[in-house]
């Protein structure tokens, strides 16, 4: 058994493994198998040699719901499988929550597998679903959960310390400012890889993001005083554009 880790494997070498483990979960599962779809890099077609495999294996409601993911490593390579039952994945597929941009694409286009009964287009119109305010909801929650938090973490750091804090932050705050962008352009980011790159090129980015994104992709991230002025730069700008687009950051001083 390979013990190095990943290992080179050829795309149609890993869409046969697909198939294997779509085998497999036909035989532990039986009738219950609703629908069986390949989501991520496999799914679009630009897995690398190194990528792993990831699918649905979506089962027909019951009385008892499943939910439950098996991941293990083969040795030269890795697989994760979501088993659920068909209502919690329609479900998950037309909440808005912090993250969606990134995780949210494998609702809308999964390469099929096993879907006689067109499972996976009522996914797609779960996925479709949500509304303008779910969305504001969704950027409420990262404008105070996530970014008023991190400014206030960021002048605790400059003011007391530890500087080697700071990277860390930064890089918090580009890609929750990325996340920001994405919902409120409603648009879906293909990769982890390709966040802030594909957040740079979309419309009504807050002032101040494109610093400290470019901060974080090119690693320049050493210097205190230049990480503390691009993220107090980034928060002025959020602030103004969540004005100009109201969304709420600021509420009545004990709001229930």
């Amino acid at each position: 058994m390979n013990m190095n880790g990943p290992a080179s494997m050829a795309q149609k070498e890993r869409l046969q493994t697909c198939q294997e483990i779509a085998k497999r979960l036909h035989e532990v599962y039986g009738n219950d198998v609703l629908a069986i779809g390949v989501y991520g890099s496999v799914s679009r077609g630009t897995d690398g040699p190194f990528s792993d495999i990831e699918m649905f294996c979506v089962l027909r409601d019951s009385a008892e719901t499943v939910d439950k993911s098996y991941e293990w490593s083969a040795g030269p390579w890795k697989a994760e499988v979501n088993v659920c039952s068909a209502s919690i994945l329609l479900k998950d597929a037309a909440t808005v929550e912090d993250r969606w941009p990134l995780t949210h694409g494998p609702y809308f286009s999964p390469l099929r597998l096993y879907d006689p009964e067109g499972f996976f287009q009522r996914l797609r119109l779960a996925a479709e679903s949500p509304t303008k305010e779910d969305f504001r909801q969704a950027i409420h929650e990262i404008l105070v959960g996530e970014m008023y938090e991190y400014v206030g973490k960021l002048r605790n750091v400059n003011r007391n310390g530890p500087s080697t804090y700071l990277p860390s932050l930064a890089l918090r705050f580009a890609h929750y400012g990325a996340m920001l962008i994405g919902l409120h352009n409603q648009t879906l980011f293909s990769t982890g890889a390709m966040v802030l790159p594909e957040a740079l090129k979309l419309p009504h980015r807050p002032k101040g993001f494109d610093h400290v994104a470019e901060l974080a992709m090119s690693g320049d991230l050493a210097q205190p005083a230049k990480i503390v002025s691009a993220c107090e730069d980034f928060w002025k700008g959020l602030v103004a554009w969540a004005a100009e687009h109201d969304y709420v950051i600021h509420s009545k001083r004990i709001p229930f």
